[in-house]
């Protein structure tokens, strides 16, 4: 996977009353364990005297999934949650759906509606962002090739993260994954094949 959807920016959705209970859903960009636990105490901070703050997360490194039912029926609450994140296609993020009890048991399946439909029509609403993966790339060249390989790092866009000035200019540079190959091929053309790629195993 070259490139995957997150979300742009954190969303509240405002209670929704379900057979008595106030259920209210909060979405965090999140991708590692404690960014989201730490969004979750917030939204726990934030709502104390609730009766259940149920949640799950979705990060894109190695499609780490935790989800919890925080004292609902096991698999009522956080795994349709984690559904609803799975079905919209999304990453690095976490979404807490907060249960006001109003008196009215629901029953596993109607719990099972409620955490689910409240999280799907939270991400419904989300704005989504395209984050590219990148690689590492590493470049060695003459100096009189400055101007060529600047070129064809402008013509995509790219900027070195890190140049080091010895006999040679030796630069690293962190390109998109469907990008690497192109870009190989455009230096070495503009150079004459008078580039290295140090690291490169292919």
């Amino acid at each position: 996977m070259a490139s995957y959807q997150t979300i742009a920016e954190p969303l509240h959705v405002p209670a929704e009353t379900i057979n008595g209970s106030r259920f209210i859903t909060d979405v965090y960009p999140a991708s590692s364990e404690a960014q989201a636990l730490a969004a979750v105490q917030g939204i726990r901070a934030q709502y104390p005297d609730a009766s259940h703050h149920c949640w799950a997360y979705r990060f894109h490194h190695q499609n780490q999934i935790r989800s919890s039912d925080d004292g609902e029926p096991g698999g009522s609450a956080g795994r349709p949650i984690l559904a609803q994140i799975e079905g919209h296609d999304l990453f690095d993020i976490v979404v807490v759906v907060t249960r006001y009890f109003g008196g009215t048991k629901l029953g596993v399946g109607g719990l099972i509606r409620a955490y689910g439909g409240s999280a799907g029509k939270a991400l419904d609403q989300v704005q989504t962002a395209e984050i590219h993966e990148t690689e590492a790339l590493e470049i060695k060249f003459s100096y009189d090739l400055t101007k060529a390989v600047e070129g064809v790092l402008r013509q995509y866009q790219l900027a070195p993260t890190n140049t080091d000035f010895d006999d040679r200019v030796r630069m690293e540079i962190h390109v998109p994954i469907e990008s690497i190959n192109d870009l190989k091929q455009a230096l070495i053309q503009q150079t004459s094949g008078r580039i290295q790629f140090p690291s490169s195993t292919t």
